[in-house]
């Protein structure tokens, strides 16, 4: 058994997790519970549709990606929205701050008459969007917002987890608490520390040790 599995096994996590369809899994915890419920309640939801917020890194376009694959959704990025254009029967809007307030109130309109669902990804909720078209800012206003919390202690520590699985570093279980506790609480975060850590012990000739640990952290604090 390699010592990553043997790290994993010794580092107890309360932690669900679910297939992206095909892509990486998805680790569930408080953090991102709630957006998860939502995600397995569709269709279940009242048209058309819901906003899903968080910060960067949060995990807001990967749970996208289940619903898109799981809706059998199409893609657009909210810059590159157009007024004019039928909505498909399900839609993934990412950064749908961005995108044009025409084209949003339209496909809003269009996509509610024709039955179509719509999963719109923004880092703030609509009311803090600055929309200035009224009838927009009213139908956004009609939409459940479903925040995304930064991932917390546990849910980073399965994400280090698997990126040292990834690279099949061996990480004693004491050496990701250790990181856990002190690197920013992002998905970006984390895939940093995890190739820093594997750079610092190749360039060392050292396994991962906390020491090697705490110069991450010392590395990605610095300015």
């Amino acid at each position: 058994m390699s010592g990553t599995r043997r790290a994993a096994q010794q580092l107890p996590l309360d932690l669900g997790h679910r297939r992206a369809m095909g892509r990486e899994d998805f680790l569930v915890s408080p953090a991102n519970a709630e957006a998860v419920a939502w995600i397995d309640r569709w269709p279940d939801w009242q048209p058309p549709g819901i906003v899903l917020t968080g910060p960067p890194g949060c995990g807001k376009t990967h749970l996208s990606e289940v619903w898109r694959v799981r809706a059998h959704a199409e893609y657009v990025g909210g810059q590159a929205l157009k007024a004019g254009i039928p909505p498909p029967p399900a839609l993934v809007i990412d950064d749908a701050q961005r995108a044009s307030e025409p084209a949003l109130l339209a496909l809003y309109n269009t996509a509610r008459a024709a039955g179509a669902w719509l999963l719109l990804n923004a880092p703030e909720a609509p009311a803090r969007w600055g929309t200035r078209l009224p009838d927009l800012r009213s139908r956004l206003g009609t939409l459940p917002v479903v925040a995304i919390d930064p991932p917390d202690e546990a849910l980073l520590t399965g994400v280090l987890l698997k990126h040292f699985a990834d690279r099949q570093l061996p990480v004693p279980p004491e050496v990701v608490t250790y990181l856990a506790a002190r690197i920013e609480r992002s998905f970006a975060a984390a895939a940093r520390a995890a190739t820093l850590l594997d750079q610092l012990a190749l360039s060392r000739q050292r396994p991962p040790s906390v020491p090697l640990a705490r110069e991450v952290v010392e590395t990605m604090a610095a300015p």
